[in-house]
């Protein structure tokens, strides 16, 4: 293992989340089971008191959780150097077989841990908890995702070895050479991703906005919002990396991150993730909005996220617009 505070950083934030999450699914169960509003029991006062303290500590763990995926990110770019071979993130995460699964891992429990802020906020809204089952049953799933990730990363990080020798992004992600899924997406033809990526952003901006405006078609632009969070991914590696570095062949969805390209990169995650978890959070409240509690409470918080989401994927649009306006690129 490399000692450096950055990923002294990553391990002990990732062990504390864990362990934070864990712990909360265990006391999840008892709310799962024994939960009863109408109950005047010991039990179900101690749950009470409880299940406050609790969720207030699971939205703080859950915003470290959201952090860490950047963290981790940025840790992999900072030890670039220590490889021979590597010269962003791409490379340093290519240094063992633990490094992109974990890089997955994180961006799965972003979504789910957004998620469920989302759902814990509605919760909240109303004076009877009436989503409180519902949001320790979606703990339930993350806790043993969070725990893999955990695993995931502490074995990629015990596994560093500054004399192996890596392969950096430009092998990685090479549209000449088609030997994994980095060179698969790298190959795909740009104008036909072109193409996808404006008229699906497009169709899904309009969609939202009549979704915002009649209520209508909620789940179909939470399904959008997904489906365009994956082809903005795909459009990062295929076209827009292109343009950000005014070279051809330079494909690396990494390198956008680095203080050479003004740290671009964080400019265009933020929002993507950001649209991905507010749109996810709109399909996740939809099916709530009959509870009486919250009746008057959801279709306010849902239009909240409808806007997010929209402004969002718009600024991502926006810049992705900017950098091909100001490229000296041209394909």
């Amino acid at each position: 293992m490399i000692l450096h505070p950055a990923v002294i950083a990553n391990v002990v934030s990732s062990l504390i989340i864990s362990v934070t999450i864990v712990y909360a699914a265990v006391y999840g169960v008892q709310i799962l089971l024994k939960w009863d509003l109408q109950s005047g029991e010991e039990l179900q006062l101690r749950l009470e008191r409880r299940t406050y303290l609790i969720s207030t500590l699971l939205s703080f763990i859950f915003a470290l959780e959201l952090m860490s995926l950047f963290l981790f990110a940025f840790t992999a770019d900072t030890l670039c150097p220590l490889f021979v071979g590597a010269m962003c993130a791409a490379g340093t995460l290519n240094v063992n077989a633990f490094g992109y699964p974990t890089l997955l891992m994180k961006m799965v429990t972003f979504l789910l841990a957004g998620l469920w802020l989302v759902l814990n906020y509605a919760d909240n809204q109303a004076y009877d908890y009436p989503l409180i089952k519902k949001k320790y049953a979606l703990l339930a799933v993350i806790a043993p995702l969070s725990v893999l990730e955990t695993f995931l990363e502490g074995t990629y990080f015990l596994n560093l070895r500054a004399d192996v020798i890596t392969s950096c992004c430009g092998s990685l992600f090479s549209d000449e050479q088609v030997t994994g899924i980095g060179s698969e997406l790298a190959a795909l033809p740009i104008r036909p991703m072109m193409w996808t990526f404006f008229l699906g952003m497009g169709g899904m901006l309009l969609f939202g906005l009549w979704f915002y405006i009649t209520g209508k078609g909620g789940y179909l632009y939470s399904l959008f919002t997904f489906t365009m969070f994956g082809v903005s991914l795909v459009s990062i590696i295929s076209f827009i990396s292109l343009y950000i570095y005014e070279l051809p062949t330079h494909h690396c969805p990494f390198c956008i991150v680095m203080k050479e390209y003004g740290y671009i990169g964080y400019a265009l995650y933020l929002p993507l993730f950001l649209g991905a978890v507010t749109g996810g959070g709109i399909a996740t409240l939809i099916p709530f909005r009959r509870i009486e509690s919250l009746h008057a409470v959801l279709p306010a918080l849902i239009r909240k996220l409808t806007i997010i989401s929209l402004a969002a994927y718009a600024t991502f649009t926006a810049i992705v617009i900017y950098e091909i306006v100001a490229s000296n690129l041209i394909l």
